[in-house]
């Protein structure tokens, strides 16, 4: 599977893949025949408005969700028959809409339940030096030993972002990553998506309503509504596509252009 990535016209190697993707719930339609492309060692923004599949389709890569039909593709690998329980284990970590941690455990403790995925035939001492390098790779190391109830919000995004890079994923799903961050939060946030890729060569799936942030960083953006994929193509086209625009983003896309 070969996708071009938007920035050139080289083409590089899809990591993951969903392939006509299809879900109901009762009468919902949440996805609609969707297909789209990762290609490895980039940045893809996933957007669209509120209750267009975006989630939903996190849920489906991770197999929180049964697809109805269609596959998810991972390195060559369908997912379909996989477990949730072993989708990390095969490279894809993820945060959440809404931060889900451990309130009473430290932020360290948080992160070790990341690190431990891919520490599970090494000792304690290991795993936890891992998960002390990824707070202090976020910028939080001083939190470590902090019970993460009452911690700003800010904090809690990125131990959970700390949580899922401690498992040393090929794949990193974000979800929804700046809501609730203020403006300058959000300009740290897209350096640091953008160091993960450069720096550390991992793969971006970026689900977001920020567009200045979408547009910033990615390389390609996929576009659902109503379950169904309207648009897909590097940043720039997507911002003029007429039926994105009058789907969803209206002169909010123009501006963040």
């Amino acid at each position: 599977m070969q996708v071009q990535d938007g920035v050139g016209s080289a083409t590089r190697m899809g990591l993951l893949a969903l392939e006509h993707a299809r879900l109901r719930f009762g009468g919902i339609v949440a996805l609609d025949d969707v297909s789209l492309d990762v290609a490895e060692g980039t940045i893809v923004g996933l957007i669209g408005p509120n209750g267009a599949g975006k989630t939903t389709a996190f849920n489906a890569i991770t197999r929180l969700y049964r697809l109805d039909a269609g596959d998810v593709v991972f390195d060559g690998r369908s997912l379909r028959r996989t477990p949730p329980s072993r989708v990390i284990r095969l490279g894809i970590a993820r945060t959440f809409q809404n931060v889900e941690l451990f309130p009473t455990m430290t932020a360290l403790e948080n992160v070790l339940v990341g690190a431990h995925v891919s520490s599970r035939f090494q000792r304690e001492q290991a795993a936890r030096g891992r998960a002390l390098e990824t707070l202090e790779y976020v910028g939080i190391r001083e939190h470590a030993d902090r019970v993460v109830a009452g911690l700003p919000f800010g904090t809690l995004k990125r131990i959970e972002l700390a949580r899922a890079l401690a498992s040393e994923p090929r794949l990193l799903l974000l979800d929804e990553p700046a809501g609730g961050l203020n403006h300058e939060e959000v300009g740290d946030l897209a350096a640091f998506i953008s160091r993960l890729r450069d720096e550390r060569g991992l793969t971006v799936l970026l689900v977001e309503h920020h567009m200045n942030l979408v547009m910033q960083v990615s390389d390609h953006v996929h576009v659902l509504n109503f379950g169904r994929m309207i648009a897909s193509g590097p940043p720039a086209d997507v911002q003029r596509d007429p039926e994105v625009v009058a789907a969803y983003l209206g002169g909010e896309l123009e501006a963040a252009g």
